[in-house]
């Protein structure tokens, strides 16, 4: 056995797991390094831009159906189960991982010590174990970085062993098929296996952060970008995908915290992440000019296609998925914040994208209905967004992320809840979708009266304008908003048939109500208080 690079203190890797018999074990190799592994080892290529293209393999994305979390006494009673946590035994666990460890035995490894959280007070250390460079390089991208001095003393908590080529056998494993990803909290350590993935590594770790900051210390973790003003105050961004979570949280004249994963201690909002992992179809630079520039040497891209004959890629191209990928880390953007750390919110936004046009393009909600609306967690997909849509379909994911939360959403809400009470926090549901109809009908809410009606909350513009109440979802609608057509502010105002959308909002508001039902069970009275009210017909 060789050991390579900078190792720090435990060169033979970590006995304590058990990983004693490998190859060459090539530690916290800088990008250049893994970058040459990748392109030397036939895995990867450079593209013009500088970054390297590489292929996962059978599986382009998540594979939720197959990641499970260990059953035992630190989670029988605390992880909500079910079709988004699924058991697995402890001695199912060691009977896979003692199988993994005799696949990489005698193979060479890439190990990298990083850390997620950039709150010190909540920061976790990870060493991610990996088979491939590219995967390694990954976890440089989108953990964070430890210094060179941090490295010699360096003392993981959590370790993460990701090997694609290991393939599981469900006749012996108990998985459902050879690719699984597996969390277990006592042995603090995550493994993933048969998938090359990258998003597996990063979505576990959120994951383990969705269990430990909520149910161990008080801090609320979110699937949400992050910005800070010029005047210190803190923005965070929920949104499911399509909705504008990334371009509403771009601003110029505001430093980004982070893109998607972020925690709520007593007094910060800090970044869980030290890179950003962007979709690319149909990126430019003219719609996304800071995803696009950060696409250059170091950057990963994964799945993508290429413009003919030439290493330049083609965002266009969906040959191999639609989920093409670019990670980086977050020093590619220029307009950020060192560390990534604001204060707590001043503001909250709910981004959802109604395709049924009955949302007000702003609305304020009280505290039970952030709680409320933060549960649902809804959007709409639309005619062309998948396969099989022909009409808008109602989505609703808890939390805005319902596939990474191992608690019950109801502890996710209240924590929200008693993070708002007592404070002026201003929590806003912003229509991005549809106004004066349903999709087909209606057209789609100018991006600039968005970005006018957020930086018109952000700014305290609000703050002194006329509310009125939307029926059936008992929303505060403004009267007046700075930049922004009056009679576009209550969405039933666009329609020109007005029972049409009442009828349109009632049955959306069904919808709600039928989502939630699931959640009612361990849900306070003051959440289920501020469901939408139905109307009989």
């Amino acid at each position: 056995m060789n050991v390579f690079g900078k190792k720090g203190n435990n060169a033979n890797l970590n006995e304590s797991i058990g990983l004693t018999n490998l190859g060459n074990q090539f530690w916290n190799l800088s990008p250049s390094e893994l970058i040459e592994d990748s392109i030397v080892s036939g895995q990867g290529v450079l593209t013009d831009t500088g970054a390297l293209a590489i292929e996962t393999g059978e599986f382009t994305g998540r594979s939720p159906k197959d990641r499970f979390i260990v059953c035992d006494d630190k989670t029988e009673d605390a992880v909500w189960w079910g079709d988004i946590n699924i058991k697995f035994s402890p001695e199912k666990f060691d009977a896979i991982y003692n199988r993994m460890k005799a696949y990489l035995a005698g193979k060479d490894v890439y190990v990298r010590d990083a850390y997620a959280c950039a709150d010190d007070n909540h920061r976790l250390n990870l060493r991610v174990t990996t088979e491939f460079p590219w995967s390694n390089q990954f976890a440089y991208n989108m953990f964070l970085r430890p210094t060179d001095e941090e490295i010699q003393d360096f003392d993981a908590e959590w370790n993460i062993v990701c090997a694609p080529g290991f393939m599981a056998d469900p006749e012996i494993d108990g998985t459902r098929q050879h690719n699984f990803a597996i969390l277990n909290f006592t042995k603090k350590m995550a493994i993933i296996g048969g998938t090359g993935y990258t998003g597996e590594i990063k979505k576990g770790i959120f994951s383990v952060l969705n269990f430990i900051l909520p149910h161990e210390k008080n801090v609320l973790s979110m699937h949400c970008s992050a910005n800070i003003g010029k005047e210190g105050d803190t923005a965070v961004f929920f949104g499911l995908s399509g909705t504008g979570k990334t371009t509403l949280s771009s601003d110029p004249d505001r430093q980004l915290i982070g893109d998607d994963e972020h925690g709520w201690a007593d007094d910060t909002v800090f970044n869980f992440e030290g890179g950003c992992y962007a979709k690319t179809i149909d990126l430019s630079q003219e719609k996304e000019p800071q995803i696009y520039d950060a696409i250059k040497y170091g950057a990963i891209l994964e799945n993508i296609g290429f413009v003919d004959g030439t290493s330049t890629p083609d965002y266009e191209k969906t040959e191999i998925t639609q989920n093409t990928r670019v990670s980086y880390p977050i020093h590619h953007i220029d307009n950020i914040v060192v560390p990534s750390i604001g204060g707590a919110p001043k503001n909250i936004f709910f981004l959802t994208a109604d395709a049924f046009g009955v949302l007000p393009p702003i609305s304020k909600l009280t505290n039970e209905q952030a709680m409320y609306h933060f549960m649902s967690g809804y959007t709409a997909k639309v005619a062309g967004t998948e396969m099989g849509v022909t009409e808008p379909q109602t989505t609703f994911s808890a939390c805005f992320g319902a596939a990474f939360l191992p608690l019950h959403p109801a502890k996710y809400a209240e924590l929200l809840g008693n993070k708002l009470k007592g404070t002026d926090i201003k929590v806003w549901l912003i229509n991005t979708g549809w106004s004066g109809g349903s999709y087909g009908t209606g057209s789609r809410m100018k991006l600039s009266y968005t970005r006018a009606m957020i930086t018109a909350a952000m700014n305290g513009e609000l703050n002194n304008v006329e509310f009125h109440q939307q029926p059936i979802f008992d929303l505060a609608m403004p009267k007046s908003c700075p930049g922004v057509p009056s009679e576009i502010l209550n969405p039933k105002d666009t329609w020109a048939d007005k029972s049409a959308f009442d009828d349109t909002a009632n049955n959306l508001a069904s919808q709600f109500v039928k989502n939630f039902k699931i959640y009612e069970e361990g849900s306070s009275e003051a959440i289920l208080s501020a469901a939408p009210k139905v109307m009989a017909k």
